[in-house]
């Protein structure tokens, strides 16, 4: 909206500032090699015909897009749990979690959040604690929005202490995601909504709570991660409804 008067040229001028810092958030270093082979690539096309080079500058534009980091600001009461990725509910059930987590083997609530390619990539810790075990197990490349793909597709499962409980949180990588990082190892502490990996070009995230967790998201719902509250592991109320509009 235009500056209509001069006593509104100071909020106008905030406006347009505050839209131009969410446009240019700032990129996580692990997608600056891809940013300069894009770049390279743009470049290259254009000198074979002008086209190919604006089509490569506005995929080297998607690659920024997609390897963005903005600050999130994450809500800190004890028992909360934050989504540790963007993108969408896409599911919530009972399940028994991964072997590989060493957690008992008994039905725990397991909430997943499907990131697709224009979602922020970069995963946070969904709560406050200390991680317990970093366990990498490699294996298939299929739709990570498929329920079967928790067992199947290639993922990096952590084990993270808060208080007196253990949750299960697991990368898992999708049909085009070919590499899960993870720079957090086990000993680390970590606070809730601090950043502990990224995966590359789709993929999801599994979190195993306990069952008397309150799960505070509806199925299908966005969430952003370090942001969105998961669920209340201290919770006493009960489970609240949610409708789609």
């Amino acid at each position: 909206m235009p500056c209509r008067a001069r006593n509104e040229a100071p909020s106008c001028m905030t406006d347009i500032l505050e839209s131009i810092r969410r446009l240019f958030v700032p990129i996580h270093k692990e997608g600056y090699p891809f940013i300069a082979i894009a770049a390279v690539v743009a470049l290259v096309l254009g000198q074979f015909w002008s086209p190919l080079g604006w089509i490569g500058a506005i995929i080297t534009i998607w690659v920024c897009y997609f390897f963005r980091d903005p600050p999130r600001v994450t809500p800190v009461r004890d028992g909360l749990v934050v989504s540790p990725a963007d993108g969408r509910v896409s599911l919530i059930t009972t399940a028994v979690p991964p072997a590989e987590l060493e957690l008992p083997a008994e039905p725990m609530t397991r909430v997943s959040v499907f990131m697709n390619v224009f979602d922020c990539h970069v995963n946070r810790s969904p709560v406050s604690g200390r991680i317990l075990q970093v366990l990498y197990t490699p294996g298939l490349f299929l739709n990570a929005d498929l329920d079967k793909a928790s067992e199947d597709n290639e993922r990096n499962a952590l084990v993270i202490e808060t208080g007196d409980t253990r949750i299960g949180v697991v990368q898992i990588a999708g049909l085009v995601a070919r590499r899960i990082l993870c720079w957090s190892k086990p000993g680390d502490m970590l606070g809730v909504g601090e950043r502990f990996g990224l995966i590359r070009f789709g993929s999801r995230l599994d979190i195993y709570l306990p069952l008397s967790a309150q799960v505070l998201v509806g199925l299908g719902q966005t969430s952003i991660a370090g942001e969105t509250v998961l669920a209340d592991l201290r919770a006493n109320e009960p489970a609240r409804p949610f409708r789609n509009s």
